[in-house]
């Protein structure tokens, strides 16, 4: 069975995503980097074990990384799912989990990465938007793509309506890029390229959710 450690900030939407999917996947704790995120009591609820490492307890972002990185040692996961944190973790961190850390972003990379993507695709006029699974590299929301989900952008949207529809998508193809990662069909080399055996011709799996005509 494959185990994975959950890295949440807030709500933890896509932590619920995923937990609920019943992917196979053995959540070995979740951690976040602020006490009060609502994510949570709710992985508590569930009987999944919680850790916190605030990020405002330590002096420098190497200090917290390092203790971070030692929380999860600790655990021995087969997987880092980043899953709404919200903080940018060092090269020296990255690199000691590379391979292994999956992200979830709320564009179609390599389109609008880092922050505020659905307010620049409104602004650049996109027809299609979307959200990426990825592999966690030391270029910012750079990494090989596992799966993308996309939505049209339609006439009249506002941020938070073409958020609405990015996130469900979000709770569509995350859970089931772990899935593909429990099954043993994702091919990496860590840096450039992944493929999905057993899916046909590509890597991607694009969807649209049933609300979006």
């Amino acid at each position: 069975m494959k185990s994975a450690v959950i890295l949440v900030s807030g709500r933890g939407s896509n932590m619920r995503a995923i937990v609920e999917a019943r992917t196979g996947l053995e959540v070995k704790a979740v951690i976040a980097n602020r006490p009060d995120a609502p994510a949570l009591p709710w992985a508590v609820e569930r009987g999944l074990a919680t850790r916190v490492v605030d990020h405002r307890e330590f002096a420098t972002r190497d200090a917290f990384d390092e203790r971070l990185a030692l929380e999860i040692e600790r655990l021995r996961p087969d997987l880092l799912l980043l899953a709404g944190f919200m903080r940018i973790l060092g090269e020296a961190f990255i690199g000691r989990f590379a391979g292994r850390m999956v992200n979830i972003h709320p564009s179609l990379l390599p389109a609008f990465p880092g922050l505020r993507t659905h307010r620049r695709a409104l602004e650049a006029g996109v027809k299609l938007h979307g959200a990426t699974v990825h592999m966690v590299t030391a270029a910012l929301d750079g990494g090989p793509i596992v799966a993308q989900g996309a939505v049209p952008v339609l006439a009249g949207d506002t941020e938070e309506s073409l958020a609405a529809r990015v996130l469900e998508v979000e709770h569509r193809i995350y859970p089931q890029a772990v899935r593909w990662f429990v099954e043993d069909r994702i091919e990496s080399n860590g840096r450039d390229v992944v493929q999905v055996r057993g899916t046909g011709a590509s890597h991607d799996w694009i969807v649209s959710p049933r609300n979006a005509e």
